[in-house]
């Protein structure tokens, strides 16, 4: 056991945050932590790593736990290099490094190797030469660089002062140098919020072999299928948990839910049916004995709370009255540019695009690409450099923009959506607004102090008016809580028209799509099926190997590797078996001179000594360098 909590509870101002929480995290353990937006996640983690006391109940850690904390928007800070940032996890090994260079070299400066304080420095050396050699010490630039690369910092220069970082790239730092701590416990209060497909990937392949425990928070549900083996869930100021990976959560918690509601209401029949027998048969002295038992009944019986609603309480469903024609847009030889003079950038050129009627197609490609750009394109928001764009008959497009500018600050959340369709009844545009979770006073708010998912809800009640039989959509879960999110998800699988959508959220682009669309600088290629089925063609086809854009824009038009390029991966693959092979021989080597300094023929001579740890200095080097190398081709294969 590495924490429990027992019977504990937290509050703020008198706010419950939770109550009554028993848990243990064991080694080994994976775990999710989801609940509404405010609910109190971030409390925990906190109460878990002991920043924050408990006010009832206790909380016991093992001795000596190390614990990595990665808190939402938190990054490194200061003068340092990234180098210098990712090294200092290493400076008890580099320390120790140092001293037995020192030590080396206090032992090159004795004739005599019978000496009592020669004896005494090599016992030294051997000591902490062990130590180093078994906290891998001489894997410190290998472990760094490979973390590096994973993290999206592979081609960044080590010297980067990270001051002049942006806040993503000092989070993604900060959780590279915990990556390298390899805490006993690593807690991430939403990790994923600043990693493109590339960084996420590794992240969750490096995540599924971590030695240590895991207590993740995040709103990828697609990273806590592919991480956690147990949910933990915060709902109601109480705690539950769930085996298995959040796909299986929701439909236990389901299950769950089911079988408690059908429970309550039988029993709260039964009780109706005791209660009405006894009031009828209370006063008749044929029946009032039978009438006392069944009282007695009702007494001693233990009523069963009603169950509180799931998380996703909110509803929502997008409908058209009105069928466009088959061909739904035709894009050609679209080229688009942003910024102007030295500023400018072409996004794509002559690039060519068609969608379907019933078609569920997810845009997806690296930032800055031009994604977002494309769908202002067609929509006319923005005028194309070159290019035709034709939009089919009979369509009526509902749009969803990531940025929310199309909405009024000054207007109430209910004057929003009538104004926009006045005709309708003032009580159906609260039960619209009460299926988005605006009730009560909310529907008064003013819409420039709502939250991001407050907007976005709003935004999705607005287009059920609209009733598009095409919907663009930019970005549509960015903001949304994960029981927001499920609705989503089920409303656009159900909707029966057309959709383009721009989305990271790998969890809805493996549920919706028909078909996946990577953009490129020059061209879109199409993917059939959601998201797994394009991770697998993208690989057969080295359209992801994790290069930047620029590099892979260069691939031909068919995507196949050339005769040239099929022969320097059979080079690489042959200088990997070499590399490992090296490595074989060179930590054969280092153990055969660390047994030979042990004979006493040996350390009593000071010359030998002497060269052969020269020669293990040599060969650690060289062993370090091939490591290195190993790492680099590792990588292109895995």
């Amino acid at each position: 056991m590495l924490i429990s909590l027992e019977n504990a509870s937290k509050l703020f101002a008198e706010r419950v945050i939770f109550m009554g929480v028993n848990l243990k995290i064991e080694e080994g353990d994976r775990i999710g932590l989801v609940g509404v937006n405010g609910v109190g996640k971030s409390t925990l983690l906190n109460v878990l790593e002991g920043s924050l006391p408990v006010d009832e109940g206790e909380r016991a850690a093992r001795n000596g736990l190390r614990i990595g904390f990665l808190r939402q928007n938190s990054g490194v800070e200061g003068s340092a290099s990234i180098q210098e940032e990712m090294k200092s996890v290493f400076r008890p090994l580099l320390d120790t490094q140092q001293q037995m260079k020192r030590l080396a070299a206090q032992m090159g400066q004795f004739a005599d190797h019978t000496d009592r304080e020669y004896r005494r420095i090599t016992e030294e050396y051997d000591r902490l030469q062990i130590y180093f050699e078994a906290n891998e010490g001489y894997q410190i630039e290998v472990k760094i660089k490979t973390v590096l690369n994973g993290m999206g910092f592979g081609d960044w220069d080590p010297e980067t002062v990270c001051s002049t970082l942006s806040g993503g790239e000092k989070t993604r730092l900060a959780l590279a140098k915990l990556l390298l701590a390899e805490p006993e416990l690593l807690m991430l209060d939403e990790p994923t919020n600043h990693l493109d497909f590339a960084t996420l990937q590794w992240l969750e392949e490096y995540l599924q072999n971590y030695r240590g425990a895991l207590v993740v928070v995040s709103h990828d549900r697609y990273f806590l299928d592919k991480i956690c083996t147990k949910i933990w869930e915060l709902a109601n100021l109480r705690f539950t948990s769930y085996k298995g990976n959040y796909t299986k959560y929701t439909k236990t918690r389901e299950m769950l839910y089911e079988r408690q509601l059908k429970e309550y209401e039988m029993q709260q029949s039964h009780v109706a049916k005791l209660t009405d027998y006894i009031a009828r048969n209370k006063v008749r002295a044929s029946t009032a004995g039978m009438a006392k038992s069944k009282e007695k009944e009702l007494e001693r019986m233990e009523l069963i709370k009603q169950p509180p609603k799931p998380l996703h309480s909110a509803r929502m469903a997008f409908r058209f009255e009105r069928e466009p024609v088959k061909d739904i847009l035709h894009v050609q030889g679209l080229t688009m540019k942003v910024g102007s003079g030295e500023t400018e950038r072409t996004l794509c050129r002559n690039a060519d695009f068609d969608l379907l009627r019933g078609e569920k197609v997810a845009l997806v490609g690296s930032n800055g690409v031009g994604k977002s750009t494309f769908l202002k394109t067609v929509l006319g928001q923005l005028h194309p450099e070159e290019g035709r764009i034709q939009w089919g008959r009979n369509v009526k497009i509902a749009y969803f923009e990531q940025e929310q500018l199309d909405l009024h600050p000054y207007k109430t959340v209910l004057a929003e959506l009538w104004d926009r369709f006045p005709a309708t009844y003032e009580q159906d545009i609260r039960n619209v607004l009460g299926n988005l979770l605006f009730t009560g006073d909310s529907i008064y708010k003013q819409v420039g102090t709502l939250s991001g998912g407050e907007k976005a809800r709003l935004k999705f009640a607005i287009m059920m008016y609209e009733e598009g039989n095409v919907l663009l959509l930019d970005e549509p879960t960015n903001h949304l809580d994960l029981s927001t999110k499920e609705v989503l998800d089920k409303a656009l699988v159900d909707y029966e028209g057309t959709i383009l959508m721009v989305s990271h959220d790998r969890y809805l682009l493996s549920r919706m799509p028909t078909r996946i669309v990577e953009m490129f600088p020059d061209r879109f290629v199409s993917y059939d099926g959601g998201y797994e089925a394009y991770l697998e063609k993208s690989r057969e086809l080295s359209v992801i190997d994790n290069k930047p854009p620029a590099e892979r824009a260069k691939a031909d038009n068919e995507y196949y590797r050339s005769k040239k390029q099929r022969a320097e991966e059979v080079a690489r693959k042959k200088r990997l078996i070499q590399v490992e092979q090296e490595i074989s021989d060179l930590e054969t080597q280092i153990a055969q001179e660390q047994q030979e300094m042990c004979d006493p023929s040996v350390s009593s001579d000071y010359q030998k000594v002497a060269s052969i740890c020269q020669q293990l200095e040599e060969m650690r080097a060289e062993l370090s360098d091939r490591m290195e190398e190993w790492a680099e081709l590792s990588e292109e294969f895995a």
